[in-house]
């Protein structure tokens, strides 16, 4: 199944181009699902064959979940005092997570060829994509691998009428579920997520993009384009000035992406065919993936991470463990490290060409002596 996620700044058109999007999907043969916010959309799109929209409802998303929990709950305990479905509040960051299992249910299902996602405005778009690594982490950290072996001894043992089935019982059985629901969802990887951004070429345009892609690459996504709604041509005067505008802004979002324009209309698009004949005919490609590397340095290895537009001043470097903890444009990534580096110790850390489309962090390690035999450290150049 094929993933493209649209986003942009507010205003920029997201919504439009993520259905544009879906209906040039749908016309080229794909089964497609658009994967819509809530908001006004474009009319016609009931009338496209092969094109499925769907609203995650996250209020609708929690009260479902709040029944099967608690149904579960009541036959483990019974006599508890639970609260109807109805009287469920809803978390911040539950449209995210509706949206998120409404997509991994797609997948399971093979419900679609291609999901289009309205990813919403920035920094949106990012953080939806950091977010089934980040619950990743909470769920590793929360049960690591002992706590795992325990759970599942007592599981077996509730299974063989040993243990009485209680609500812990209940939380261990969601822990599969929720994994399995995670590992459908690969949104950090361009080989099935491509990301598009949606742009208006204004002033500070560039800037709130350029923070995006950032923020995507530490997270191991690279925009395959950048859509920008352009003026059409006109004569000198005030239209001239602002074209002016829209042209300089133009050349800096060609830095951030490969680029595309929209061209802009005097009234929105008329019907599935008019949205079909907004987008150009090649949007993009998928790139490469931002993916650290570790390379051979003097006495010990190198890791780089691609972190294009990354500042200096913007970004913090700490170790944690077996994990590399990495904050920038507004988020952050716990990048694991491999086996041969968890036994070395991080002696520098530099970001290379900063504020440029090459800017990368280079963390040098070295062997920890007390992690490494005699003889690996002297075939590693290293004795320290």
């Amino acid at each position: 199944m094929r993933v493209l996620l649209l986003t942009g700044p507010g205003g920029a058109g997201t919504t439009t181009l993520a259905a544009a999007t879906g209906v040039r999907s749908a016309r080229a043969g794909a089964r497609t699902l658009l994967l819509a916010r809530p908001g006004p959309l474009p009319a016609g799109l009931d009338a496209v064959a092969g094109l499925a929209v769907v609203r995650p409802e996250p209020l609708a998303a929690a009260e479902a979940l709040w029944g099967s929990l608690s149904a579960e709950l009541a036959t483990a305990a019974p006599g508890l005092p639970l609260p109807p479905a109805s009287s469920v509040p809803l978390l911040p960051g539950a449209a995210d997570l509706a949206l998120l299992t409404r997509l991994a249910e797609a997948g399971a299902a093979a419900e679609a060829d291609t999901v289009v996602v309205d990813a919403g405005p920035l920094p949106g778009g990012p953080a939806l994509v950091a977010l089934p690594g980040a619950l990743r982490w909470w769920l590793d950290r929360a049960l690591p691998g002992q706590a795992r072996v325990l759970g599942a001894v007592r599981t077996a043992a509730v299974r063989a009428g040993a243990v009485p089935r209680g609500p812990l019982d209940v939380a261990l059985d969601a822990v599969p579920r929720l994994e399995a629901l995670l590992g459908r969802l690969a949104l950090d990887d361009p080989a099935t997520t491509e990301v598009r951004l949606v742009a208006l070429p204004r002033p500070g345009a560039a800037a709130a993009l350029r923070a995006a892609v950032t923020a995507l690459a530490l997270h191991g996504q690279r925009p395959a384009a950048l859509l920008a709604r352009v003026l059409p041509p006109a004569p000198a005067g005030w239209w001239a000035e602002r074209a002016a505008e829209q042209d300089a802004v133009l050349a800096e979002l060609a830095a951030l992406a490969p680029l595309r324009t929209v061209p802009e209309a005097a009234a929105a698009p008329a019907g599935a065919a008019g949205l079909a004949g907004l987008l150009p005919d090649d949007p993009g490609s998928a790139p490469p993936p931002a993916a650290p590397t570790v390379e051979r340095a003097p006495g010990g290895r190198r890791l780089v991470l691609p972190l294009p537009f990354a500042e200096r001043g913007d970004l913090t470097l700490t170790r944690a463990g077996d994990d590399l903890v990495v904050s920038v444009a507004g988020t952050r990534r716990a990048v694991g490290l491999d086996a041969l580096l968890r036994r070395c110790r991080v002696t520098s850390g530099a970001l290379a060409d900063a504020g440029t489309a090459s800017a990368r962090l280079e963390v040098t390690f070295t062997p920890d002596p007390e992690q490494w035999p005699a003889d690996l450290l002297a075939a590693e150049g290293s004795t320290r």
